[in-house]
């Protein structure tokens, strides 16, 4: 419940209703109970559950984000179904070889493709506020999103499957994640840490994880398996600070329209002081493939 607490301390401007489901879920996964709500987020529940409320909160065109906290590691999720948003940056120059701090930039057409979850709708030019007399882009943009069940399975990029050092450098959490939450759906109850029975399962659903994800082995270390096992399920304050911090961030931006949000999967380790985002989603053709754009940092 902490990051719950801690979003909900930084969100102290919007109103906002905390319930909790140790009752079940039945009356709360319905689209017309959701409706309500600018937004949905689920923290620390069991898995069957993000599924029910993730799509009760997509039959009602609602956003939806999912977080836990397991000792020094965590994540969030994000499905906000279809989100437009507008991001301002300096006017990049069109004259070749110009100089005028551009920033680099290419020039933007509304239509363009920038990856498979983005595209630009719309392109407006202002004068910035700094009174320096410079032009600025308002460019707004579309995010497509995906529901936990479908991003849960979904693969790496194809940016990051084709650079063997980058995929090396993926964190193992991603797979321990998902043979956590395979765990909970196969045995209806989360691992022990001191059963040896569970953690050879959870053990062999990680590696099984893993190579699904196309991952090296070796990045599966018994180190780091062992830490994840023994911080399962655990809070600490200052991790439900930084997740609970990161998620208000997003969920004020989104109900802003500002900003570019998570896409789709934030990924927390406190011990790499890392926070990879991974935009999951299934590739159904070779064109998905080409437009692939992989992680975000």
């Amino acid at each position: 419940m902490h990051i719950s607490v801690e979003a909900r301390d930084l969100t102290a401007l919007l109103a906002s209703t905390s319930t909790s489901t140790s009752a079940g879920t039945d009356g709360l996964a319905t689209a017309p109970y959701l409706s309500a709500f600018s937004a949905v987020i689920a923290t620390d529940l069991p898995v069957t559950h993000v599924h029910m409320l993730n799509a009760a909160a997509r039959l009602c065109g609602c956003p939806f984000y999912a977080a836990g906290a397991h000792g020094m590691y965590g994540f969030i999720f994000a499905d906000l179904i279809a989100h437009t948003f507008t991001v301002t940056r300096e006017r990049p120059t069109t004259a070749a070889g110009g100089g005028g701090g551009g920033g680099g930039a290419p020039a933007t057409r509304p239509g363009a493709v920038e990856s498979l979850t983005r595209s630009v709708v719309a392109v407006a030019t202002t004068r910035g506020d700094d009174g320096d007399g410079k032009t600025v882009e308002l460019l707004t943009k579309r995010e497509t999103y995906q529901p936990f069940i479908l991003a849960n399975t979904s693969p790496l990029s194809a940016s990051l499957l084709r650079h063997p050092r980058r995929l090396r450098r993926v964190t193992p959490l991603l797979p321990c994640l998902r043979a956590l939450w395979e765990f909970e759906t196969l045995h209806s109850r989360p691992p022990s840490p001191s059963s040896h029975e569970d953690l050879r399962a959870f053990t062999t659903l990680a590696t099984v994880k893993a190579r699904e994800l196309s991952l090296p082995l070796d990045v599966l270390r018994s180190d780091f398996l062992r830490s994840f096992m023994q911080n399962a399920y655990a809070e600490l304050a200052p991790v439900a600070a930084v997740l609970g911090g990161r998620l208000a961030q997003d969920v004020i931006n989104v109900l802003g329209a500002r900003e570019q949000p998570i896409q789709n999967l934030l990924l927390f380790d406190g011990e790499a002081s890392a926070a990879p985002i991974f935009a999951l989603r299934p590739i159904v053709t070779t064109a998905d493939a080409a437009l692939d754009g992989g992680v975000m940092v």
